[in-house]
């Protein structure tokens, strides 16, 4: 299981004053407004950064450091990734998971026998919809609905499905 998340990447500076614009990584970019820091990933080395201030504009966040006063402080982490710590994550609900967490996992059919591994999670309007690569490389989209997600351990890397009929065809 991973013990950071990415929740942005900086595209630009914003201003004078060392703010930089921000596209957003996570479901919900209103979840800025409580991040007291974040993780700065150069590429070569990582920084803990203070969030100072928030605002909002169009699809992107504007940040503001703590110690970062200045457009030259800042400039040279455009495309730089942004991470929270788990401790720093959102609360999940019940039967929510991060994607982070689900990629990669081993799927089984529902009698235990090996189905594949989940590749990606596409988001879709209804639900999510999970993309599992079989053993013999064909791709499965399997929506993630109670009738075929049985159980998911992200402690083991493990998820049990049901196959609707007609989801192979």
């Amino acid at each position: 299981m991973e013990d950071r998340f990415q929740v942005g990447v900086i595209t630009t500076t914003h201003g004078v004053r060392g703010e930089v614009k921000v596209f957003p990584t996570t479901d919900d970019s209103k979840r800025f407004r409580k991040l007291k820091e974040v993780i700065l990933d150069t590429g070569k080395e990582e920084k803990v950064l203070e969030v100072e201030g928030v605002k909002f504009f169009k699809n992107l966040v504007i940040l503001k450091f703590r110690d970062y006063d200045n457009i030259n402080d800042i400039e040279k982490y455009k495309g730089c990734s942004l991470y929270v710590t788990r401790a720093n994550a959102v609360r999940l609900k019940r039967d929510e998971y991060f994607v982070a967490d689900l990629i990669g996992m081993d799927v089984f059919l529902e009698d235990g026998q090996p189905f594949g591994t989940l590749k990606d999670v596409m988001e879709t309007g209804a639900n999510d919809v999970y993309v599992i690569e079989m053993s013999d490389g064909r791709e499965v989209l399997v929506p993630a609905i109670k009738d075929c997600i049985r159980k998911v351990e992200p402690e083991a890397g493990r998820m049990e499905i049901h196959l609707l009929p007609g989801l192979l065809d």
